[in-house]
């Protein structure tokens, strides 16, 4: 069997969000308790917009699973958009009002001018429209089965919140099974809970400004053998998997994984993870700066992967832009938003790395059911 893919359809204000997971193993238990309480912690933390009191976001599985079970076949999950009730005569396939809610002060940050352009288009509501974040709540509900998939071979993501704004929090070292459940008991899913007040009135501050705060959501995952990947082609390597995915999250502009950007100023002799003879048997690592990934596979020390958030660019006090309609110089439209999304964030980056990182597992074990790629799993040496 081919290699776990994904791919979502929908638009933020559309009728439904869809999304489509080909070649999951027959047998995996689709859990939906647990990929709907992953779309609940989607909608987690200080500074979500006022879309958040309207969606109660709840997939439903419409094609690939029968009693709970994979069939092999592509897995379809739906959700529903409950906003798309006021929205219907401009958004649904036969809209009558499409010029009402046009956007033609194009915002700086957004996908808006350039969708425009590229497209061809004079209202840049057919863009913004599949550009939002909204879309990343499909994204969530497939990397939840991903989970799933994982967790039958003892693979667990998790994340945390690094830093908002100026605040930087203390790293994770301890518990590292228990990330999640920490984390999502805090306002803004940060394990320092010094610097979890701090951020609160970073947030806080910016919302009474009209403003908005970006940061840094840290990604780890625990579980992993040696060999996931494969340094033999680019597109097999499993960090320029999890690059990719993670960076074409809304709002990311960077990636990081392990001490990626510490490391670039290190001497080699400071930079690189030592190996050591394990007593009885194997070989073991004292330090973790490569963050689990040597030369594009898993070397079964934790995969440590960090995004970082630009500020929402939709701000209340718009940006100086362009309207594309007059030519005149104006302030950018204000669409709702939030304040700062980085704690929700990092549980959609979780859900890009465990895609990234079902996709590289699946291309090594294959199999047509669960049973199989399990047991392929197990004989699988690691480090």
């Amino acid at each position: 069997m081919a290699r776990i893919k994904y791919t979502t359809a929908g638009e933020s204000h559309g009728k439904m969000l869809v999304g489509i997971i080909e070649n999951v193993p027959a047998g995996l238990y689709i859990d939906g308790g647990s990929i709907n309480g992953e779309l609940k912690r989607r909608m987690l933390g200080l500074g979500r917009g006022a879309r958040m009191k309207i969606e109660s976001d709840s997939a439903e599985f419409v094609t690939g699973v029968r009693a709970h079970m994979s069939l092999g076949g592509p897995i379809t999950a739906v959700i529903e958009n409950k906003d798309f009730k006021n929205w219907e005569r401009v958004m649904g396939a036969d809209a009558v009002d499409t010029d009402e809610r046009t956007l033609t002060a194009v915002r700086p940050g957004h996908a808006d001018l350039s969708g425009v352009i590229k497209y061809g288009f004079d209202d840049a509501r057919n863009v913004l429209e599949r550009a939002s974040a909204r879309e990343t709540a499909a994204k969530v509900a497939l990397g939840a089965v991903a989970k799933l998939y994982l967790a039958q071979f003892g693979i667990v993501v998790q994340s945390h919140t690094l830093a908002i704004g100026a605040v930087k929090a203390k790293p994770a070292v301890e518990h590292l099974e228990e990330i999640n459940a920490i984390a999502d008991a805090d306002p803004v899913r940060c394990l320092d809970k010094t610097a979890s007040a701090k951020m609160v009135d970073e947030i806080r501050k910016a919302a009474l400004g009209g403003d908005t705060l970006g940061g840094v959501s840290e990604i780890i995952v625990t579980g992993c053998k040696s060999g996931i990947g494969s340094y033999v082609s680019a597109h097999r390597k499993l960090d320029g998997l999890i690059m990719r995915e993670v960076g074409a999250v809304q709002s990311v502009k960077a990636v990081e994984i392990g001490d990626g950007m510490l490391c670039s100023s290190l001497y080699g002799s400071l930079a690189h993870d030592e190996i050591y003879a394990r007593a009885g048997g194997g070989y073991e690592r004292f330090t973790n700066r490569a963050g689990g990934l040597e030369g594009g596979m898993t070397n079964g020390q934790p995969i440590v992967v960090r995004a970082y958030f630009k500020p929402i660019p939709t701000l209340k006090n718009g940006l100086n832009t362009v309207d594309i309609k007059t030519g005149k110089a104006v302030k950018a439209a204000s669409e709702r938003s939030d304040v700062c999304a980085v704690p929700a964030g990092g549980v959609v980056a979780e859900a890009a790395v465990a895609l990234a990182v079902a996709a590289a597992l699946s291309d090594m074990l294959g199999g047509d059911t669960m049973k199989e790629a399990v047991k392929r799993y197990e004989e699988k040496e690691s480090c």
